[in-house]
């Protein structure tokens, strides 16, 4: 719903003003362009500067029948359903304070309009840290990771935002603040609730404060890759190395097409000849040792070798890993990228399955499975890519490599979703140009648990006012 400029959007406008100020109120196309959802411009953006100004002002939306969304850093928006209706941008921009910091009961609360570098950064200081790999990377939002459950390959060793957050203040379409669990440890009282906020994706609350679990940063870490023949040698490799003692801190196979877009080994231009597996092990210098044996090992008995990877090289190789849809969509106009959830036995078989699939289509599966979880990322595209190696990562040009390139055929996608369920997995489409998204299946079908969340947004927010649409089944 799109409000003309008038006497009601007056009238509106002043009930926010008087709570929050004429000065956090924003009705400026420039400004209400920026902060666009699936081509969907809001017809006001807020700047709330309290936890209780952020529960007033969707109280207020609320009454009016407004369509909220909220915002962090922007880092998430593309994916999900287009919304059904979009009249506020809610910016958290405003509240990225730190609001308990405990270094030696590895404990912090924060906003959660923080970006994650932020939080990094201050945990830094006393040699902590969070250990997530989110989308978005450093710009991204502590709202929006909680939001979107986000987490990358670190997952392996780790577990997700779920596995590290203790507590959390939620503020409800309703107007009201809602607490759930607590700032110690061992207190486990509304951890259930959190689980339920984190992967809501906004439709039922906006989380408007977090309790983190810290953990010690690790003493050293160490990348290894090892390149195999084949994706069903990945898949040898990964249950060995499950099977034995090492724990590493991360792990992904990348296939053919995805190791040219993240790695930079110094070998000129042109393809790497076989996928690989990446692996990163953190600890002493003693454990580093071990593991360097213990993989090499591992490596030989699947027909492969081992080689160590400088830091700076890693890191960018493990960033842009954490952060694939964000490189695709920068290589390519119109690619579409999905994200398959399988038992960890089943990833290899999928992304192969996705490379045949793929080729029939004339179109090129890039992908990677993050072993051990049964995480499976995806770039279907068309068209040439043309790498330009700036400051040590893969680039496309300025020019357009291909202007005929084409969209893949959405019916692909409807073949590969059948796949990942008959292998016991679902498949979401996590970005795709905007104009297929109408009569695309963006999450798949509803589970047996369907009715249950119905419910509870029902419960939570009556009047659809977050985020209406935007998630599984049209929540």
């Amino acid at each position: 719903m799109a409000y003309p400029l008038g006497g009601l959007t007056a009238d509106i406008q002043t009930d926010f003003a008087s709570t929050i100020g004429v000065d956090r109120v924003s009705c400026n196309p420039d400004v209400r362009a920026a902060f666009a959802v699936d081509g969907i411009t809001p017809s006001w953006v807020l700047y709330p500067a309290t936890v209780d100004q952020v529960a007033e002002m969707l109280k207020c939306a609320a009454s009016r029948g407004l369509a909220v969304i909220p915002w962090g850093n922007g880092t998430k928006l593309g994916i999900g359903a287009r919304p059904q209706q979009y009249d506020v941008a809610l910016s958290l921009r405003d509240l990225n304070r730190t609001t308990y910091y405990e270094p030696d009961d590895l404990v912090a609360s924060v906003e959660p309009g923080m970006s994650f570098g932020a939080l990094q950064q201050m945990l830094d200081a006393h040699r902590l840290w969070v250990p997530l790999d989110p989308a978005g990377g450093a710009q991204a939002s502590v709202g929006g990771i909680l939001a979107a459950n986000a987490a990358g390959p670190l997952r392996l060793r780790y577990g997700g935002p779920r596995d590290m957050v203790l507590g959390m203040k939620i503020a409800t379409a309703g107007g009201k603040i809602v607490k759930t669990g607590g700032r110690v440890v061992k207190n486990v009282a509304g951890y259930d609730l959190a689980k339920l906020l984190i992967g809501s994706y906004d439709t039922l609350g906006v989380i408007v404060e977090a309790t983190f679990k810290l953990h010690p940063q690790v003493a050293q870490r160490t990348s290894w890759v090892i390149e195999i023949e084949a994706l069903t040698a990945g898949r040898e490799f990964r249950r060995r190395l499950l099977a034995s003692p090492l724990r590493p801190l991360r792990a992904v196979l990348l296939n053919t097409a995805a190791r040219a877009r993240v790695e930079v080994r110094g070998e000129g231009p042109g393809r790497p000849p076989k996928p690989a597996v990446w692996i990163e092990a953190g600890g002493s210098e003693r454990v580093m040792a071990r593991y360097q044996a213990e993989l090499s090992s591992l490596a030989t008995a699947v027909g492969s070798s081992m080689a160590p990877v400088e830091d700076a090289e890693a890191r960018g190789v493990w960033d842009r890993v954490a952060d694939f849809g964000n490189w695709l969509t920068r290589d390519w106009k119109t690619p579409i990228v999905l994200r398959a959830a399988l038992p960890i036995a089943a990833a290899e078989e999928f992304l192969g399955r996705t490379e045949q699939e793929a080729q029939a289509e004339a179109c090129e599966a890039i992908g990677l499975v993050q072993l051990g979880v049964g995480v499976v990322e995806l770039g279907l595209v068309t068209g040439e890519w043309q790498q330009a190696n700036c400051n040590g990562g893969p680039e496309r040009s300025s020019a357009d490599p291909n202007p005929e390139s084409r969209t893949p055929n959405p019916a692909l996608i409807a073949r590969l979703r059948q796949t990942a369920q008959k292998l016991g997995g679902s498949l979401v489409v996590t970005r795709c140009p905007v104009d297929l998204k109408p009569a695309m299946d963006i999450w798949g079908p509803v589970g047996d648990d369907f009715e249950v969340m119905r419910k509870l947004k029902a419960e939570w927010d009556p009047k659809g006012t977050l985020s209406p649409g935007w998630f599984l089944g049209g929540i």
